[in-house]
């Protein structure tokens, strides 16, 4: 499943084909999303000029000219691609931006679970999907102070803490799993029970195991241009997820595996501790 680090470098690796471009046209192939497309879309995209592209949690924020706002979320399976007229539609694109250069962005998507949505632009922050959302985790807002005031007294695993969006946004489950490890604690913590000092610790592994994912996914995520393969997601080294039964890189303890809210949890059960 696509995670912040992904839709960053999806941002990053479309924005300079698409940025000050104009908009020839937006198609919709199918609209069956995992909400249905807005039928009047193509109204309000066509003939505008993309803005420069942002970022919220895992949402993908284009501009279109200076009322709207395009709202792109990957979901599951769901990727941007670059390509020319010349490549052939696939059974799963089902959107397509044709711009007045040529250039064409498709969205393709097996499985659906993803979206394209709009909103005014200057009220993206009040939509329902974005409004509730906490902190940015690479940002200021992202503080201890801000976790322990969030948790206190909360009897809640500290994995399905951090992996809430109304804590903090893009801790998904691969990168809850890494920051506990190097923060040395055990996901069934109660997140009311970590101390000051762990929260230290927490907030510091969050933001440099994203800020690593990041920084690898500009050769890891790969062929924005292209119509051709899928995206790659990152084969940075993982201290414990996927690793169950194999020795902990640290202290050679095998790796240990619980369920928790539906998602597999792997944690060293020495390097981390209640």
């Amino acid at each position: 499943m696509p995670e912040l680090p992904e839709v960053e470098t999806t941002k990053r690796g479309i924005a300079p084909h698409v940025e000050g471009q104009t908009i020839a046209s937006l198609r919709v192939h199918n609209p069956n999303l995992r909400w249905p497309v807005p039928g009047e879309l193509a109204e309000l995209a066509n003939g505008a000029v993309i803005g420069q592209l942002q970022r919220r949690a895992k949402y993908l924020l284009m501009p279109v000219g200076t009322d709207y706002v395009l709202l792109w979320h990957l979901g599951m399976s769901g990727s941007l691609r670059i390509v020319t007229p010349a490549t052939p539609l696939r059974k799963h694109d089902h959107i397509e931006l044709e711009l007045a250069n040529g250039t064409l962005l498709r969205y393709h998507d097996p499985r659906r679970f993803g979206a394209l949505l709009y909103a005014k632009q200057g009220e993206t922050n009040k939509h329902v999907l974005l409004e509730h959302l906490g902190p940015e985790p690479l940002s200021d807002a992202f503080n201890v102070a801000h976790m322990i005031t969030r948790a206190a007294n909360k009897k809640q695993p500290i994995k399905t803490f951090i992996m809430d969006n109304a804590n903090v946004v893009g801790v998904g489950n691969i990168y809850a799993c890494e920051s506990l490890f190097k923060a040395g604690i055990h996901p069934n913590t109660p997140a009311g029970r970590v101390s000051q000092q762990r929260w230290i610790k927490l907030v510091e592994a969050i933001k440099t195991t994203l800020a690593a994912a990041i920084e690898q996914g500009g050769t890891t995520l790969r062929d924005f241009v292209g119509g051709d393969g899928e995206p790659g997601y990152f084969a940075q080294q993982l201290f414990v997820y996927g690793r169950n039964g194999e020795p902990c890189r640290v202290c050679e303890t095998p790796v240990k595996l619980l369920k928790m809210s539906g998602r597999a949890t792997c944690y060293c059960g020495k390097c981390q501790r209640y």
